[in-house]
């Protein structure tokens, strides 16, 4: 068995599916790579929707779905990854669209190593009918992932773009090593660093560079409301504390700094405090961003506003990180006028 799909999920059926049916049609041999979803937690039919779904699109591998405790998706993928089989493990997430040669290329990037390496595929956001304005940024910048810039560097097979382009919902690994590190990090039920964490102990300890390998693609079917992404950047700054003190050396390396010394935060403090009233107005018209279409910006300028829009949402995005990083070290700021 070459290669083991992972897939946490939970009440998610319609997007599973959608992945799944992407899965059955894999050009590569079937006997050689299995499919394991693990649900976080009861999720009522949708094992008998997974089930068929795989059957009726004529999935001819092995397909495993395991019922977990619910504790979180970093422990489902550990508990996919000591079933896995496979020589190496492909991390997804449910709501990615692989296309048919997916598996062969995650394969085909470590077969042509002789050393290990870790494999990060192409997940852009998929574009949908009459996009707004924060689809396309999401999409065509770095507002979340990387793939912009990525795409945009001339095509290097060796260049090493580092862990913290080791996203979860798309790399590939030696199963025996990411076992041999521990797996993912789940001392916490937190959101965010999990997957770039996992990159930089794996690099930290098997010298593994991170490469690109951009026909691995599986097109990201994910769409954002603004107050999504504030919440996820909040979630992020209460992840950073907790990496702090979990891994203190990944945490320097990702953020320049111990982010959980007490400097770090009353600095925190201070920069929540002089930035709120700027801040407030960035957020009123960052909300708005889902009711203007996407094509008030299209024309020779747009690349250039798109940036624009994501340079005045900087501030924005770090205020509400460092927000989330006072919370998690219980020194948050009244916000009182």
């Amino acid at each position: 068995m070459q290669a083991s799909v992972l897939i946490p999920t939970f009440a998610r059926s319609d997007k599973l599916a959608n992945c799944l049916a992407c899965l059955a049609k894999q050009d590569f041999d079937h006997s050689q790579f299995e499919v394991i979803v693990g649900f976080d937690g009861p999720d009522p039919g949708a094992e008998d929707a997974a089930r068929e779904k795989w059957k009726s699109c004529g999935g001819r591998a092995p397909l495993e779905l395991m019922q977990c405790p619910r504790e979180g998706l970093m422990m489902v993928r550990n508990r996919m990854l000591k079933r896995a089989r496979g020589t190496f493990m492909i991390s997804i997430n449910d709501d990615v669209r692989p296309v048919p040669g997916f598996v062969g290329a995650h394969i085909g990037a470590h077969r042509t190593r002789a050393k290990p390496i870790v494999a990060v595929g192409a997940s852009p956001f998929c574009r949908r009918e009459n996009e707004s304005l924060l689809d396309l940024l999401t999409r065509k910048t770095s507002m979340i992932f990387f793939y912009d810039t990525m795409d945009a560097a001339p095509f290097d097979p060796e260049r090493d773009w580092g862990f913290r382009h080791c996203f979860g919902l798309n790399f590939s690994a030696r199963t025996e090593l990411v076992r041999a590190v521990g797996g993912f990090y789940a001392g916490e039920r937190l959101y965010g660093y999990e997957d770039i964490e996992l990159g930089f102990r794996l690099a930290q300890e098997h010298a593994t560079p991170v490469l690109y390998r951009p026909d691995a693609r599986a097109d990201h079917e994910h769409f954002y409301r603004p107050q999504d992404l504030l919440t996820r950047e909040h979630n992020l700054g209460v992840a950073a504390w907790h990496f702090a003190r979990a891994n203190p050396s990944f945490a320097k390396a990702c953020f320049g700094r111990d982010v959980s010394l007490s400097e770090e935060v009353e600095y925190s403090q201070a920069f929540v405090t002089r930035e709120r009233v700027g801040v407030e107005r960035i957020r009123d018209s960052f909300l708005r961003y889902s009711d203007i279409p996407a094509t008030a910006v299209e024309g020779a300028y747009e690349a250039l506003l798109l940036q624009a829009l994501l340079q005045q949402f900087l501030l924005l995005k770090r205020w509400t990180w460092r927000s989330g990083l006072l919370a998690a070290a219980g020194a948050e700021v009244s916000m009182a006028a």
